[in-house]
């Protein structure tokens, strides 16, 4: 095993010419300053925020292969719409990959940098696809007794996502909620938040499978938008819920105006009097992903108390401040193995990361096919 003096980096490349191009590239490891760490990461997910940053709207249907099978390197073309919203990234080499875990293998000469030699820390920061990573003490955590590095590896992004709807819903006055994708590792997580804490929770899939999976694990709520009854079957959910808020992983096309549409309509269902301008209940919806990159379609069919906004992990953790964040990642720590535990599918190598049928896989963003890259595979 090297000793950790520098290793593979996998790296998002977009050029001006419109070519994405993904390599590896051999790194030098930053020696640790006194309050740091060096860790072999052993366990980085690909997580759709990921993603945006790795493979973005490009085309892959018109990607190849080339270099090595050590150092492979996949280029594909990207849309001339797209290249136009990221001109601040063109021909710029970026590390990828938000999370990860690891072991620390060099400490500094801190006392709080020496406690963790040895152990196994998860971290965020971003640059996980990479065979070692120097970190600052304050960004990784130890990681339980008994705990691996595969264990520990999707320990902030999903879980912190998930809690930060619940704190959401109580910080802003509302007592349910609704969540779409919900059969995807964070809407499970999310599932066992709300069965634990006794939050309603109405959860939207698309499949009578992902219905399945969240029946399994206790959900009361599970509504098919697929299915010819969806907009009763919601509303039905919602008048016994009393959800109000909903955070939407889709985006694109009209579910989100459906929710706002079925939250009226439930709303009214309890109001003592009509009002012309609907119901005075407050009606959220949260666009925190975008599995569908088409426009947003608000038919409005829901009074005008409401509000369509986004909604993402970083400023709603400066907002809460580092007291607050540190109270969520304790929870976090001491429930990892339980509400928080994430299924992958498959465990790849930086170089299997690069395999076209690979990314066929993992770039579709379907749920229950969740990649874990350990970048010291073998």
């Amino acid at each position: 095993m090297s000793d950790g003096r520098s290793g593979l980096q996998l790296r998002s490349l977009l050029k001006k010419s419109g070519e994405l191009e993904l390599s590896l590239v051999d790194v030098p490891t930053p020696e640790p300053a006194d309050d740091e760490v060096v860790v072999r990461v052993e366990a980085t997910p690909i997580n759709p925020s990921d993603l945006g940053l790795l493979i973005g709207p490009a085309d892959m249907s018109t990607a190849k292969v080339s270099g090595s099978q050590d150092t492979p390197v996949v280029t594909a073309k990207m849309p001339e719409a797209a290249l136009r919203m990221m001109a601040a990234r063109l021909d710029q080499s970026l590390p990828v990959g938000n999370e990860g875990a690891g072991v620390v293998i060099r400490t500094g000469s801190s006392d709080a940098a020496k406690a963790l030699m040895g152990k196994n820390v998860s971290m965020i920061g971003g640059a996980m696809y990479t065979q070692y990573r120097t970190m600052k003490v304050r960004d990784v955590m130890e990681l339980p007794a008994g705990t691996t590095p595969a264990d520990g590896a999707s320990w902030f992004v999903n879980p912190l996502t998930a809690l930060g709807m619940t704190e959401t819903m109580r910080r802003e006055n509302h007592k349910a909620l609704v969540h779409t994708a919900a059969a995807s590792n964070l809407g499970q997580m999310l599932n066992k938040i709300c069965i634990k804490d006794g939050i309603g929770l109405v959860n939207i899939v698309r499949s009578k499978e992902q219905a399945d999976i969240l029946h399994n694990i206790g959900a009361k709520y599970v509504v098919d938008s697929t299915a010819d009854t969806f907009m009763d079957d919601l509303t039905n959910a919602l008048v016994e819920t009393g959800a109000t808020i909903a955070f939407d992983a889709i985006g694109g096309g009209k579910l989100a105006g459906q929710i706002l549409t079925c939250m009226e309509i439930a709303a009214n269902k309890t109001a003592k009097e009509y009002s012309r301008y609907g119901s005075n209940v407050y009606k959220q919806v949260y666009i925190y992903g975008s599995l569908d990159n088409r426009p947003t379609e608000l038919s409005r069919a829901f009074g005008l108390t409401w509000g369509v906004g986004g909604w993402l992990l970083t400023p709603f953790l400066q907002k809460i401040g580092p007291a607050e964040i540190g109270r969520l990642r304790q929870r976090v720590a001491s429930e990892l193995k339980t509400t928080f535990a994430s299924h992958y599918t498959q465990v790849v190598s930086l170089q299997e990361t690069l395999q076209l049928s690979n990314i066929a896989i993992y770039n579709k963003r379907s749920t229950g096919e969740k990649f874990l890259i350990n970048p010291n595979k073998g």
